[in-house]
């Protein structure tokens, strides 16, 4: 499905204290610049404002089954060899450490919020996970830093707007928004609820940063 120009796609990450970093692309580049925001509630107002197609959230959309300490979607991600990922266990487990799952807590909350302002928003949330992103898109992160790796990804993808300065939360609601366009555009595949980009766009993008490098 071709991206129109005027059609908008969000990416949220998610935290505990810190709230929401929101990002919202077109097709060309930033709509607006990144914000961080406290509430779920106020999140799905600043976005409602902004129409995006598909809202992607960087958080796990829903606990593992219970007695389970891990999502069968996790679990496939790993073994598919794309990357590491933090594994969600049962509710039980999240309520007996409630202030180190606080972030897990507060996407529950955004998913919630977002569901509910979907008939009138005419939007659909997926999960993503942005170092999957990340990984499929750039590759391997290697020996660079967490911040290098994912700034040099995001100079591949040629959006218009970006900040010259951004702290991994950013750039993690910007990989949430681009998640969220291939989606719309079919190029992404689901591991279970997780959401991420084919393997084939990482590989077109490769070859186009490698011929556009001077000699």
């Amino acid at each position: 499905m071709p991206t129109s120009s005027h059609a908008r796609y969000a990416g949220v990450d998610v935290g505990a204290r810190k709230g929401f970093d929101v990002a919202v692309i077109d097709a060309h580049g930033l709509v607006a610049p990144p914000l961080r925001i406290a509430g779920a509630r106020d999140v799905v107002r600043w976005l409602h404002q902004r129409r995006p197609r598909v809202v992607a959230v960087d958080s796990p959309r829903r606990p593992a089954p219970d007695g389970a300490l891990s999502r069968k979607g996790e679990r496939e991600l790993v073994a598919a060899g794309v990357c590491g990922i933090r594994y969600t266990p049962d509710t039980t487990t999240l309520g007996a450490n409630p202030s180190y799952y606080a972030w897990i807590a507060n996407g529950f909350r955004l998913y919630e919020a977002l569901v509910a302002a979907g008939p009138s928003a005419r939007w659909e949330v997926i999960e993503c996970f942005p170092t999957a992103t990340w990984s499929l898109l750039g590759g391997r992160r290697g020996s660079r830093s967490r911040a290098r790796w994912s700034r040099q990804v995001l100079e591949t993808l040629g959006l218009q707007g970006l900040p010259n300065r951004m702290n991994q939360d950013t750039r993690d609601a910007i990989g949430a928004a681009c998640t969220a366009r291939l989606y719309d555009e079919r190029q992404t595949e689901s591991f279970d609820e997780i959401v991420v980009p084919l393997r084939s766009v990482g590989l077109i993008l490769g070859a186009a940063g490698t011929t556009a490098r001077p000699a």
